[in-house]
């Protein structure tokens, strides 16, 4: 059954926000519970919804609603009966945006498992701490990785082992080619030794001859454990997201965005973000195909030709990407030759829009990027700008339907107008709580239901709001999160280092990156040295782009690093 939405609550304004004049025509002030009782029941009805349209396209293959839902249900048949799980078991989905991935997902979530989202680019030691504390007893990966989990598969809890290769969604003779060109012509996949490995094309045939037995799903069941950053170290944590989380979220903003596109006919989107990143997750995966869009996958974004051609071919209605993205396709060869006139909606999130990327982008396509705030543990949309108004430059917007936001003191307590303080959210996006971590869970969750997100910022007069600060100590580098310590703690396995202090610098392409301080143990210990040292530990955008050796770390009375020295040192260092 669906779960109950709380009732929102403002103890400044009432029942009114002054933000409600703000939403777009025929934009409810909230919303009701989804029809729907979980996200595979939610497939199902968009595949009697829109049927043998187009949900997904990748590498000139196609998927239908009622393909996904067909090939969905197979796999997840074979995930119950083959393999034997049940619900609330654990699977991990390691891939970028191949037609396997909603097919996958869908699957497993039909099947009732909790599905654990895994970066590809993660190193074996990053994918070691996901398997490690989310438990899973399956995985689904791409071959180019799959090199990477047959190191660390003995010391993890995982049984089952499904291997895809980048084209095997598609059609033969297509596939094979595909397939083939991309193992042995352009050595994309390493070598592995994963004996007891499932082909997912074999796993696909045997579930079509099973059949699949309903797991009982409701709002409250959980949907996926997603990661929020690090996993080595320095507040690793997963946040726990129930189906009804989920639906409720793309509920609440699709009103907007169905606003802007209109249902004259069908949208095109571009999912240029991964799947996997709770984002395009929430707003592709979901909320489009939900909605009836075409959703475009693409797999490798950085492959700016290749980008520039699908735009061109697809003529999209809407994109979705984070403003280092965006600046890149502006500096890329053809963009401005693109015709944009069924554009009608670019969203930027993960990150804040740099104003010099919204600027240019407004002059090359005609369109302002429309720019919102949300994070893992909301599923993750909070605010908006809304759609059928100019955007308001350097704000987040205002709050979505059903969702309460105020700003807090440190002790939770609301503040006056104008002030700064931590913004606080409260509504059905909102987490349950981080896995297996209910000393974190209750920092950060107060007991009548607020999320205090560690961001400081400032409401305005009229209800739009401003980040202004952050107050928990993460680096925001192209839209995903990377945690300092997990950064000091992969330097400090060097035995050449004492101490280590990371802190964001900015970076005109990704918003921030890391820079690491170093306390060296031994003084022949070199920069390149720790590169490579980190090279094997961290993925590549967690990597300090800077390393700087330092005789101190500066630490307070009880010997903790004050990454805020260090912050303040490297400011005054740009005055």
């Amino acid at each position: 059954m669906p779960s109950e939405i709380p009732p929102a609550y403002d103890p400044v304004n009432g029942d009114e926000r002054p933000w409600y004049r703000y939403y777009g025509p025929g934009v409810p002030h909230a919303i009701d519970p989804a029809p729907e009782g979980s996200l595979g029941e939610m497939v199902a009805e968009a595949a009697r919804n829109h049927g043998d349209r187009v949900a997904f396209s990748n590498l000139g293959g196609t998927l239908s609603f009622r393909d996904v839902d067909r090939l969905a249900t197979r796999f997840a048949a074979f995930l119950q009966h083959d393999l034997g799980l049940v619900k609330g078991d654990r699977i991990v989905i390691q891939m970028p945006n191949l037609l396997q991935y909603p097919v996958a997902l869908y699957g497993a979530l039909r099947a009732g498992l909790i599905v654990v989202n895994a970066n590809p680019l993660y190193t074996a030691r990053e994918m070691e701490g996901v398997f490690r504390d989310a438990e899973p007893k399956a995985i689904v990966v791409l071959a180019n990785f799959a090199d990477k989990v047959a190191e660390i598969l003995a010391d993890t809890t995982i049984e089952h082992v499904i291997v895809t290769q980048v084209a095997d969604m598609l059609p033969q003779p297509k596939r094979a080619i595909v397939n083939f060109v991309a193992a042995k012509v352009k050595k994309m996949v390493p070598a592995y030794d994963l004996p007891r490995a499932i082909p997912f094309t074999k796993a696909m045939a045997a579930g079509a001859h099973e059949r699949l037995a309903d797991p009982g799903l409701t709002h409250d069941d959980v949907a996926f454990l997603q990661y929020t950053g690090g996993t080595t170290g320095g507040g690793a944590k997963a946040a726990v997201l129930t189906h009804g989380n989920l639906l409720a979220n793309q509920d609440q903003f699709m009103a907007q965005i169905r606003n802007t596109l209109g249902e004259e006919r069908q949208s095109v989107i571009i999912a240029a973000l991964p799947l996997y990143h709770v984002f395009s997750l929430t707003v592709n995966c979901i909320g489009f195909f939900r909605f009836g869009a075409h959703n475009v996958l693409i797999t490798n974004p950085r492959d700016l030709g290749g980008f520039v051609k699908t735009l061109d071919a697809s003529q999209p209605d809407g994109l979705i990407l984070v403003s280092t993205l965006a600046g890149a396709l502006l500096d890329a060869e053809g963009f401005a030759d693109i015709d944009f006139d069924r554009l009608k909606l670019t969203v930027g999130g993960g990150m804040a829009v740099r104003s010099s990327v919204s600027d240019r982008w407004k002059a090359v396509t005609g369109h302002d990027i429309t720019e919102g705030y949300g994070l893992t543990e909301a599923s993750p949309v909070v605010s908006v700008n809304p759609t059928h108004v100019p955007p308001r430059i350097g704000t987040i917007g205002v709050p979505l339907p059903s969702t309460d936001v105020r700003i807090v003191d440190d002790e939770a307590k609301p503040l006056p107008l104008g002030e700064r303080g931590e913004l606080a959210v409260r509504g059905p996006q909102v987490m349950r709580g981080y896995w297996k971590n209910e000393d974190e869970t209750r920092r950060v969750l107060t007991e009548d239901g607020w999320l205090l997100t560690g961001d400081v910022a400032i409401e305005d007069e009229d209800g739009f709001f401003r980040i202004v600060d952050r107050k928990k100590e993460i680096i925001v580098c192209g839209g995903f999160n990377v945690y300092p310590g997990e950064i000091e703690d992969a330097a400090m396995l060097h035995p050449g280092v004492v101490e280590a202090g990371a802190i964001p610098i900015p970076n005109e392409h990704s918003g921030e990156v890391p820079k690491l301080f170093v306390v060296r143990r031994d003084e022949s210990l070199t920069e390149h040295d720790l590169r490579v040292f980190l090279k094997e530990r961290l993925t590549g955008y967690k990597r300090p782009r800077e390393i700087e050796f330092i005789d101190a770390l500066p630490k307070n009375n009880v010997g903790k690093v004050l990454r805020r020295e260090l912050r303040e040192l490297e400011a005054s260092r740009a005055e």
